[in-house]
C-alpha cells in the first residue's frame, strides 16, 4: 500500500505537512527523510479524521457543546468532554476508511517476520509547536496486536482531542477549536531494555552548551509519570565530556510480558539501581542523536529515545520523537552554566518543557487498558 491522502507511511517520501500529520506525525515524517533510526509506521491522517466526523456532522455537534465553556468551571468542562467522547466512541467508522487503515496496519506488519506489537500515538494539529507545550495532553497507548485492537485504539485517540485536560488547556491558552484536528500515528513498538528523554540544553538554566539525559530502565512511562527517579546525566555538548551526574533510584520498569501481549511493572534489582543505566558509550550515542536532532530543526530540541533490546548492540538507539524545547529556546543563551540539581523535577515544571515528552499521557492511557 502506498501513501495517499489518507494514510500517509513515514518512509512514503511524503511532505511532513502539519495540517494533514499532526505535529507528532509530521516529526517522525521529517526524521525519517534525514536518515534518522526512527520505527517504521504511517499516520491515519487528519483527512480521515475529518472525513469520519462530517460522515456524522460531528464538527458542528462539538462545536455547539464546546461553545460558551467557563475554564474555571471544571465539574462542566468534565461533563461536556465525556458527553463528547462518547459521540465519538460511538459513530461507526466509514468502512472505505476502515478498510484503507486494515491495509496500512497489514503493510506495516508484513515488513517484520512475524506481527509485531504497535504504538498508537495522537497527533494533534496544535501541539509539537516552538511556542506551546501541547504534547501529553491527548493519549497514547502501547503494545497494541491486531488490527481490531488498533482500529479500537485510532477512535480512542480521536476522542481524546477532546478530554478535559485536552479542552482546558486550548481554551487557558487561547487555542481555538475551530479547524483543529487529529492525526494518530501507528508505529512499531520498541522492546526498550534503557530508554529516557534528552534536552539540547540545561533545562534549569537555558544553557545551549549542555545536553542532558534522563535515562531509566525498560519503557520511559515511568520516568515522566513520576513513578521513578531516572538518572540525570548532563554532558558538554562540543567534547561530549560528563560535566555532572546523579543515579537516579530506578526501583521499577516497565517491561513487555510476551504471554500476557502487555507491559508490566517489575521491581529492578539492587544491583541494578546501584549504576547508571546508560554506559558511556550511550550515553554518548544518546547525546550526538539530540545534536543531530538539534541540527536538523535548527533550534533546542526534546527528543525521546530507546534502546530496542532486540536489536544488537551499535544499532539499537532508536529516536522516538524530537520536539522544540519551549522554555528557554526563544531566550538569550545562558553564559554560565550551573548544574541541574535533579533533572526528574523537571518533568512538571511550568510550560512542561520534559513534561512534553510524549509518553507523558500514558499514566491513565495504560493503566485502563
Amino acid at each position: 500500500m502506498k501513501s495517499n491522502e489518507l494514510i500517509q507511511f513515514f518512509d512514503g517520501g511524503i511532505e511532513p505537512e502539519l495540517e494533514q500529520l499532526g505535529g507528532k506525525g509530521a516529526s517522525l515524517v521529517s526524521m525519517t527523510a534525514a536518515g534518522m533510526p526512527v520505527p517504521p509506521g504511517f499516520v491515519v491522517t487528519c483527512s480521515l479524521f475529518d472525513e469520519f466526523m462530517a460522515a456524522h456532522n460531528l464538527h458542528e455537534k462539538v462545536q455547539e457543546a464546546l461553545k460558551g465553556l467557563d475554564p474555571e468551571d471544571v465539574d462542566e468542562v468534565e461533563a461536556i468532554s465525556k458527553k463528547v467522547r462518547e459521540k465519538i466512541l460511538s459513530a461507526p467508522v466509514p468502512p472505505a476508511s476502515s478498510e484503507l487503515t486494515r491495509q496500512a496496519h497489514q503493510d506495516l506488519m508484513d515488513r517484520f517476520d512475524a506481527p509485531v506489537p504497535v504504538a498508537v500515538r495522537s497527533s494533534a494539529t496544535a501541539e509539537d509547536l516552538p511556542d506551546a507545550s501541547f504534547a501529553g495532553q491527548q493519549d497514547t497507548y502501547l503494545w497494541l496486536e491486531g488490527f481490531d485492537t488498533v482500529g479500537e485504539h485510532i477512535r480512542k485517540c480521536w476522542a481524546s482531542l477532546y478530554t478535559a485536560r485536552a479542552i482546558l488547556y486550548r481554551l487557558k491558552n487561547n487555542i481555538p477549536d475551530e479547524g483543529l484536528s487529529m492525526a494518530v500515528v501507528v508505529q512499531k513498538m520498541v522492546n526498550a531494555k534503557v530508554s529516557g528523554v534528552a534536552m539540547t540544553l540545561d533545562p534549569a538554566t537555558g544553557d545551549r552548551s549542555k545536553i542532558t539525559v534522563d535515562s531509566s530502565y525498560g519503557v520511559g512511562e515511568m520516568v515522566v509519570s513520576g513513578q521513578v527517579t531516572p538518572d540525570n546525566i548532563m554532558v558538554d555538548k562540543v567534547t561530549m565530556g560528563l560535566v555532572s551526574e546523579h543515579i537516579g533510584d530506578k526501583h521499577a520498569e516497565l517491561v513487555p510480558d510476551l504471554g500476557a501481549k502487555t507491559l508490566i511493572e517489575k521491581e529492578v534489582s539492587a544491583e541494578r539501581r546501584a549504576v547508571r543505566s546508560l554506559n558511556d558509550e550511550e550515553l554518548t550515542q544518546v547525546a550526538t542523536m539530540a545534536k543531530r536532532a538539534e541540527k536538523h530543526y535548527g533550534c533546542p530540541q526534546d527528543i525521546e529515545w530507546a534502546l530496542d533490546a532486540d536489536l544488537p548492540d551499535g544499532e539499537n538507539l532508536l529516536l522516538l520523537q524530537s520536539r522544540p524545547e519551549t522554555v528557554h529556546s526563544a531566550k538569550a543563551p545562558a553564559t554560565k552554566p550551573v548544574s541541574t540539581g535533579g533533572y526528574a523535577a523537571n518533568l512538571t515544571g511550568a510550560g512542561g518543557s520534559v513534561g512534553a515528552f510524549a509518553l507523558s499521557s500514558i499514566t491513565s492511557a495504560f493503566i485502563k487498558n
